[in-house]
């Protein structure tokens, strides 16, 4: 990554899994780099698959401008000055109850047919979809039974989505991107087809595809190697390290701090 793009760099978008996280867990480097962005003026928003009930903590807790999160299903962002947390859907709290029922149904369906699959442990905290684990808190899937998680959703008429450890299925057309381009024009007032180049998106899995295709700086860590067969469009530059490691390796660059990302 040239440094002319470094330094014009206004906005640090990122995936959560596998990403920001290590093993499951947030490390303090991370964490850090995301509080060195923050400080050193650039935006930053964690844009994950990860539910409402997470993200209230994120938009509240973290050291970020605002979080979107169930893959564009939603946004939030905490006003400090008047410690109001603010929430987007992308569909109103009808259609989402609605939906509520079909997708414990097919979920259920969806577990029965596949041998060794769960629903997610946060499941529980979900506005708009449904999650189906293959590798977070049961032992790790073939790549066979993922697409066979897939395609029973679609089936299903779901949007199905992979990430490092979910399937993700909703009833609707948003994905990340979708979400994220609501939220830099409601909340910052950012035309973001006409900054793109102004941000970096880091990710790591299937579904940050739409955001790798669609950023020219686009990200991905180390660690994003293992979907290089299932994402059309592939990150621009990638890290040398992988995960929360990668993503810390990302800020330093970004800060000026150490060589560009491979």
């Amino acid at each position: 990554m040239p440094d002319s793009v470094r330094r014009s760099i206004r906005g640090v978008l990122a995936d959560i899994d596998d990403t920001l996280t290590t093993h499951g867990r947030l490390t303090a480097a991370a964490y850090a780099a995301l509080e060195r962005l923050r400080a050193a003026g650039k935006l930053v928003i964690p844009i994950t698959g990860r539910p409402a009930g997470w993200c209230d903590h994120i938009a509240r807790m973290w050291p970020v401008d605002a979080v979107v999160g169930e893959n564009g299903a939603f946004y939030m962002r905490h006003d400090d000055a008047t410690r109001t947390l603010g929430r987007r859907f992308a569909i109103d709290d009808t259609a989402r109850r609605a939906n509520h029922a079909r997708l414990a149904a097919i979920a259920d369906r969806i577990v029965a047919a596949v041998p060794g699959c769960a629903l997610a442990s946060d499941q529980r905290y979900r506005e708009s979809d449904i999650a189906i684990d293959f590798c977070e808190d049961v032992p790790r899937l073939p790549r066979a039974a993922v697409d066979r998680i897939v395609a029973l959703m679609q089936a299903e008429g779901l949007t199905a989505k992979v990430s490092s450890i979910h399937v993700n299925g909703w009833f609707g057309a948003w994905d990340k991107l979708t979400m994220t381009r609501t939220l830099l024009a409601e909340a910052f007032a950012i035309d973001l087809d006409a900054e793109r180049e102004r941000f970096v998106f880091a990710g790591d899995s299937p579904n940050d595809a739409p955001m790798f295709a669609f950023f020219p700086h686009s990200v991905g860590v180390a660690n994003v190697r293992a979907f290089a067969d299932r994402i059309a469009t592939l990150p621009a530059w990638v890290t040398r390290q992988e995960a929360g490691a990668g993503f810390a390796e990302l800020a330093d660059f970004l800060l000026g701090g150490s060589r560009s990302p491979g």
